[in-house]
């Protein structure tokens, strides 16, 4: 049976979660937006999800770069600086008492509008900025036994149409792609770019290993992950060859392994493509020391924070 990277075993605590929606902690059944809201009318926003370890979002510098570049490139104003951001995200953590096991997702819209219509000047309030804090892990068995991926139709599109590097809110192109995996009976779907070569996943960035080497694609059309970003770092610094390349699906089915990287999940490896087993369906040891090394670059960022927040 099919199953997603996100899925997770539900928490009975997050029935009683306090999100926070502009300033205001809200119950769960209570945190709502408005239907004029241009998140809702037109997927006009930009978001981050971000993974909570010993109290402290992992990456947290990263993820805000990322949120204001894209906030900036299309015109929205957040309202808060990264000061008063950051500090909402821990008063929303602090209120539900929150420190290990957590994911947190954080959304910024361009606010209320006067009408439903896309014109960004019919916007009447301020930007809309709501974070959901939930009790929520990968399943381990998943991380075990890993994912089955396939390649759909739909492309990772050129700039100039929509720019993969935002991280926006509009999200029916990996929606659609989702939806052929699933019905294909994959776990998640592999997009091919413009050219044909392996850009990324629908919910991830993609992998291969090849001879001691550590393959993704160009970056040209896929988002700027931060996750897929440590890996390559975790690689540099263990001397492990790391390369950022076109390559195609032949040279994908003849790889040794295959994973799949994700704030959510963290490497996760992947056991089949377009029905051809990887390796023999078992995780690697490539794989097995990168989700070590990746673990570790966690630790010394969360590290690093707790040491911020004491100075």
């Amino acid at each position: 049976m099919a199953t997603s990277i996100h899925d997770f075993h539900d928490d009975p605590r997050n029935a009683d979660i306090r999100i926070w929606i502009n300033g205001a902690l809200k119950p769960r059944a209570e945190a709502v937006v408005s239907v004029f809201d241009s998140g809702f009318v037109l997927g006009d926003g930009v978001w981050e999800g971000l993974r909570v370890v010993d109290g402290h979002p992992a990456f947290l510098d990263a993820h805000l770069d990322r949120l204001y570049e894209g906030a900036r490139a299309i015109a929205l104003d957040i309202g808060l600086d990264r000061a008063r951001l950051t500090r909402a995200i821990y008063d929303t953590l602090a209120a539900n008492a929150m420190r290990d096991g957590v994911h947190l997702r954080l959304m910024v819209t361009r606010g209320v509008k006067r009408t439903p219509y896309q014109d960004p000047r019919v916007t009447i309030g301020p930007a809309t900025i709501v974070i959901i804090p939930e009790h929520k892990t990968a399943k381990p068995e998943t991380l075990e036994t890993g994912l089955k991926l396939f390649t759909v139709h739909v492309r990772r599109g050129y700039p100039d149409v929509q720019d993969p590097k935002l991280n926006s809110h509009s999200k029916l192109n990996c929606i659609t792609a989702c939806i052929q995996a699933t019905e294909a009976g994959a776990d998640e779907a592999l997009m091919l770019d413009p050219h044909g070569f392996v850009a990324t996943c629908n919910s991830t960035h993609f992998f291969i290993v090849r001879k001691g080497e550590v393959w993704t694609s160009s970056g040209d059309y896929c988002l700027g992950g931060i996750t897929r970003a440590n890996v390559l770092r975790a690689c540099h610094e263990a001397g492990i060859p790391a390369f950022e390349k076109n390559f195609s699906l032949t040279e994908v089915y003849g790889a040794d392994e295959a994973f799949v990287t994700g704030t959510f999940a963290g490497v996760v490896p992947v056991r089949q493509i377009d029905g051809r087993v990887m390796g023999d369906g078992t995780p690697g040891p490539m794989v097995a020391r990168l989700q070590d090394l990746y673990r570790d670059l966690v630790a010394r960022d969360i590290a690093f924070r707790a040491g911020e927040r004491l100075a």
